[in-house]
């Protein structure tokens, strides 16, 4: 079970056969009867497999709590694919590479806050180019 959660709303909830998170460090992937983990998560699309598709999920840091039969995510902020408006998305990553162009002559930048807003906006992105998930995929 898969359960994908902010502080708004609860984004998903779903059986699904695997799950690959993005961590600080990278992807990692959660199979059924994984060892339990909890871990924080970086910013990028979540992916999930629920029989041969995937979905994802926009997923902007948070914390996940791995379980042998269940996966946990509290996340910042997260967004379905087909919530995400691609067009938006692009210009928001344009925006943000001009941002983080401009800053590197500014002593005052605030880096993180920078390099948050492209990776979240490139996350966002890459999620919006995969479709509508599994589950509104037309048959």
């Amino acid at each position: 079970m898969l359960e994908v959660v902010t502080p708004e709303r609860e984004v998903v909830r779903e059986s699904v056969a695997e799950v690959q998170l993005p961590g600080l460090s990278g992807y990692f992937g959660i199979l059924p009867g994984h060892t339990p983990l909890l871990t924080e998560l970086g910013i990028g699309p979540l992916i999930y497999r629920k029989g041969a598709e995937n979905a994802f999920i926009a997923v902007m840091g948070g914390f996940a709590e791995v379980l042998p039969e269940r996966v946990t995510v509290l996340a910042a902020a997260a967004e379905r694919s087909e919530e995400i408006d691609a067009a938006r998305a692009r210009a928001d990553l344009a925006e943000a590479e001009k941002k983080l162009a401009a800053s590197s002559a500014d002593p005052n930048t605030d880096w993180d806050a920078v390099l948050k807003s492209v990776a979240s906006a490139r996350a966002r992105l890459e999620a919006a180019s995969h479709g509508a998930p599994i589950a509104n995929r037309e048959t």
